[in-house]
């Protein structure tokens, strides 16, 4: 049994990540396990953490990462994963966030994202028990409330990684917003790692024109080989973009309008760019600052606006199917930049914030 792990600890917003040894509990829990990470692809969250956008009293130090996969190398006594399937060491999983199973949220409303100790590995302190539940880990402590799942041979680790947190949100948000009609126009706002598997999904399910908003200009072309049949920079300004929405749909708008940006007048353009009775789904928004948004537009056109909250086992599960399904149908990995060892990891975090990269990738094997 492993009893310490080499992680990359976060001890201040905006510095570099910290090489620390950190202490392991000396056996797995009941239902708990013990995984040495073979990747961990970095997600936007993880860099607002980092810069300190995203931030709250106590929560430093920390272990980032909540996108991860990982080989068992022990497991507590009835360790299963979320399909009832017995995990041994070994094995290789995956694993979505920790939920109680007690509150309104998890009993009531039956959704594990409305949980109200719903957590994964990033909100939980490298300096107390469990100590290394985040991705920057080389060995990882998967808690027993984290809802666990046995990976097929066939999907790869990067793929099954990013399904932990960006396949999984998309998923979610598409079906919280009713599915994508074929045919259907579809606005993507956003060109990061989410908005371009957005892309990909809109098209994949059939939409029939799928324009996708963001920067800088590599990520735009990115965005077009995963299915954008046009891309608008945002350099410019919102009655720019509105218009040229407008342009492109025949001045009708958009079945669909995806927020994956977030952004100060991303409500207000979102709203512009439906075309009646559209769908407007709210998914990067995050944080206290308010958006405007013309309520007497939303009233006139009829629109249906849905809030979607990153994703549960069920979106994980469904995102890891999603690759096996359509395994060859996009080049997904060109959504991953070459893998580096944890003494990297800063590096990687600092130019995901500078949009240097798409999706970072870390394995902790490599030196």
């Amino acid at each position: 049994m492993v009893n310490r792990t080499e992680a990359a600890v976060l001890t201040e917003h905006g510095s570099a990540l910290t090489l620390r040894e950190l202490p392991l509990p000396e056996e797995p829990e009941p239902g708990a396990a013990l995984v040495r990470i073979t990747c961990t692809t970095l997600c936007g969250t993880d860099v607002h953490i980092w810069s300190g956008q995203m931030t709250f009293p106590g929560m430093l130090p920390m272990v980032l990462g909540h996108e991860m996969v990982g080989e068992v190398v022990a497991v507590g006594p009835g360790t299963t994963d979320t399909l009832g399937r017995a995990i041994a060491e070994g094995d290789r999983i995956g694993w979505s966030e920790s939920t109680c199973g007690k509150c309104y949220g998890c009993t009531i409303l039956r959704e594990p994202v409305a949980c109200e100790k719903r957590g994964y590995g990033f909100l939980q302190r490298s300096d107390v028990f469990p100590y290394a539940t985040g991705g920057l880990v080389r060995y990882c402590y998967v808690t027993p409330g984290a809802a666990k799942l046995l990976l097929p041979d066939d999907v790869k680790d990067t793929w099954a990684s990013m399904s932990g947190c960006a396949g999984k949100t998309v998923l979610r948000a598409v079906s919280r917003s009713g599915g994508i009609r074929p045919g259907a126009t579809v606005v993507v706002q956003g060109a990061g790692a989410l908005g371009v598997f957005a892309t990909a999904v809109a098209r994949i399910s059939g939409a029939g024109d799928v324009i996708t908003i963001g920067g800088p200009a590599d990520r735009l072309e990115t965005a077009e080989r995963f299915g954008a049949t046009a891309t608008i920079p945002v350099d410019g300004t919102v009655e720019d973009r509105v218009e040229r929405v407008k342009e492109l749909t025949g001045g009708r708008g958009a079945d669909h309008v995806f927020d994956f940006a977030g952004g100060p007048t991303i409500g207000e353009e979102a709203v512009a760019f439906a075309a009646q009775r559209g769908t407007i789904a709210i998914v990067g928004s995050t944080g206290p600052m308010p958006s405007p948004v013309a309520l007497g537009t939303v009233m006139g056109k009829e629109l249906t606006v849905v809030g979607s909250l990153n994703g549960d086992i069920a979106d994980y599960h469904r995102s890891v199917d999603f690759f096996r399904t359509f395994a060859d149908r996009l080049p997904w990995d060109d959504l991953f930049s070459a893998p580096v060892g944890l003494s990297e990891a800063s590096k990687s975090v600092e130019s995901m914030s500078r949009l240097g990269e798409l999706k970072a990738v870390i394995d902790p094997r490599l030196p």
